[in-house]
């Protein structure tokens, strides 16, 4: 049996890890994810090398022929030299450590702080500074398009606060460079002649001068020999073999995402940029994105159209060619499934019951055929998925294995299949349409529901009901729509005033007793009766405006008029607040359930329907 070479663990020092850079011969496997260390880990990691303290090992793949598409560091030349050498793990201290040492952020810049330079140091601080540290300065650009602040450009005035910009202690030959920056960081306090005590002073200057040339150039050294070692796998390993060993050595230092595990994976089956495709996907269909992460629905729309369960399991067991090869129409599946989701009045990841069903919906529509009869009929029986989803307790527990088993059963009324009997599957074979197992939501149930802006199934539901109205703003007659949730123009408002409730020692925050308006409405609520106080709020408007906005949000108009409970003793307006709130919720659970009932048979329905047919 041939043995393949063991990897080797070897010192290298940044100088020499430049160098690499700068040629083009050390480049990153696309699978890797993107530069994402913060300021401080950046400083901290500097810290680490201006005083010689030890670092972790780095792990490099040999390269005679390169096995991954890959790409070059962020901000390293891209030489289209000969690539020697992958990166399979510290690219985010190499990144880090190149752009710092070349200051080419966009949004910040890195200086060496030197305390015993530092001339606004107050006596009382000495204590508190290091000797030395790396300091980062945040920039902005201002309207001029100037970088600001402007002091961290003007040598002076970076080395009068102790700074030294890292640059200067990049490795390589730069001598006239940071010569340059240390005269123009002293000129406006070199001595002139004819003054008294020049030759004292100007003596002064120079050791000054020195001084500082002396720390550049020690800093400089420590830098460009400090040893940043690595372990080698032989250029014989198998893609396969470097793929695990990535997978493992990044496992046990920082946990990945199972995302960032396939698509190593999948880097490793089909040599594609599993980042190209999601950007792509993003650009293509912007909408999907508000649902849920765009990785998990991924993988869970794919998962299920290779009829895998929608969770971690299955993901690891779908085959990641076919993945690919599926990428369009699952692409198209989760475009639809938006546009669907919206349809139904689900505009967002903050008001979705449950996310259990959305790459069910996405999976689905890779099956669903363009006939528009054939979809319309199909959109029908998504509905009904839909809303049973909702306002039943399928979904609360085992969310994946039930979703995997809706699926397989709406799929299979989808495509024609027969089963065992030779019969054509029907809605009675899908476990959330059967309703001697999933009941709908009664309205005892429904009144008990609590505040929706929580993540409950129920209590986001019965939000969806009246967001699929399309639910006015009591204020300004604005539809709701997803770029008035993304603008943040609606608040969870409580119609029965929370301060009136509590008096009577009621609970306020249910779903029954809450609608989505703008910010304006509701910080205006006062403690007044509910009817009373839109009245007035909306005095400029006819009755029959305002009743319609009301009605959008399923509110029972009558209810909610009751009031009077001016010039009533304490313990009788109490009991007429209680009897008050309760009848008011006990209307609009009877509005909702009518709503849901007929949602969940697939039929569309109006806000006038549900008020005229409940008396």
């Amino acid at each position: 049996m041939n043995r393949m070479p063991s990897s080797s663990a070897q010192d290298r020092q940044i100088a020499v890890w430049f160098q690499k850079i700068e040629n083009g011969e050390i480049k990153l496997p696309r699978f890797q994810r993107p530069q994402a260390w913060d300021r401080n880990r950046v400083c901290s990691l500097l810290d680490t090398v201006t005083k010689n303290l030890p670092l972790g090992v780095t792990l490099l793949l040999n390269v005679d022929q390169e096995q991954f598409v890959s790409r070059y560091l962020v901000s390293a030349p891209e030489t289209g030299s000969r690539v020697t050498e992958h990166l399979l793990d510290g690219q985010q201290r190499l990144t880090a450590l190149w752009r710092s040492l070349h200051n080419n952020y966009d949004d910040s810049k890195y200086f060496l702080y030197i305390r015993k330079f530092d001339k606004y140091l107050d006596e009382n601080e000495i204590d508190t500074k290091d000797e030395s540290s790396v300091f980062c300065r945040t920039r902005w650009v201002n309207k001029n398009g100037i970088n600001m602040p402007l002091w961290a450009d003007i040598p002076s005035e970076s080395f009068n606060r102790g700074l030294i910009p890292l640059e200067l202690l990049r490795p390589g030959d730069i001598a006239s460079e940071y010569e340059k920056w240390v005269n123009d960081a002293i000129n406006p306090i070199k001595p002139q002649s004819g003054i008294e005590n020049y030759e004292e002073k100007l003596f002064e200057w120079m050791s000054l001068k020195n001084e500082i040339l002396t720390t550049i150039r020690d800093y400089r050294e420590t830098i460009s020999h400090f040893n940043l070692p690595y372990l080698a796998l032989p250029s014989q390993t198998s893609k396969e073999t470097a793929l695990q060993v990535f997978i493992n050595m990044n496992t046990n230092s920082k946990p990945l995402s199972q995302y960032d595990i396939i698509r190593a994976e999948i880097e490793g089956v089909k040599g594609v940029s599993l980042d190209d495709y999601q950007n792509k996907l993003n650009s293509l269909y912007p909408n999907v994105k508000y649902y849920f992460e765009l990785p998990f629905l991924i993988l869970a729309t794919s998962a299920l159209m290779q009829d895998k369960l929608p969770n971690q399991r299955g993901m690891w067991d779908m085959k990641k060619d076919l993945m690919v090869e599926n990428w369009d129409k699952m692409s198209i599946g989760l475009s639809k499934m938006s546009i669907f989701m919206e349809s139904q009045g689900v505009y967002d990841q903050n008001r979705l019951p449950t996310n259990a069903v959305l790459s069910v919906i996405a999976a689905l529509y890779t099956y669903i055929p363009e006939n528009l009869d054939a979809r319309g009929s199909f959109e029908i029986l998504l509905r009904k998925y839909l809303w049973s989803s909702f306002f039943t307790d399928r979904y609360e527990n085992s969310a994946a294995s039930n979703a995997y088993n809706d699926f397989m059963a709406l799929k299979n009324i989808i495509t024609g299949k027969l089963n065992d009997k030779g019969l054509k599957y029907t809605e009675n074979d899908v476990p959330v349409l059967d309703r001697t197992k999933y009941p709908l939501a009664s309205e005892e149930e429904l009144m008990r529901v609590g505040w929706p802006k929580r993540e409950n199934i129920r209590a986001r539901g019965i939000m969806a009901v009246f967001t699929k109205l399309g639910a006015f703003d009591f204020a300004d007659g604005s539809q709701l729509s997803r770029q008035v949730l993304l603008e943040s123009k609606r608040h969870y408002h409580h119609v029965f005033p929370d301060a009136l409730l509590k008096e009577a020692e009621v609970e306020s925050f249910l779903a029954l007793n809450c609608a989505l308006i703008t910010d304006k409405t509701n910080l205006n609520i006062s403690n007044k009766e509910p009817y009373r106080y839109l009245m007035e709020r909306y005095e400029w408007t006819s009755e029959d405006i305002v009743h319609s906005r009301l009605k959008s949000h399923l509110i029972p108009i009558q209810e909610l008029k009751n009031g009077g409970y001016e010039g009533l003793n304490d313990e009788k307006r109490i009991e007429k607040i209680k009897l008050d709130f309760e009848g008011f919720i006990i209307k609009r659970a009877k509005y909702v359930v009518k709503a849901v009932n007929e949602l969940s048979q697939g039929k569309e329905i109006s806000a006038n329907d549900i008020v005229n047919e409940i008396f």
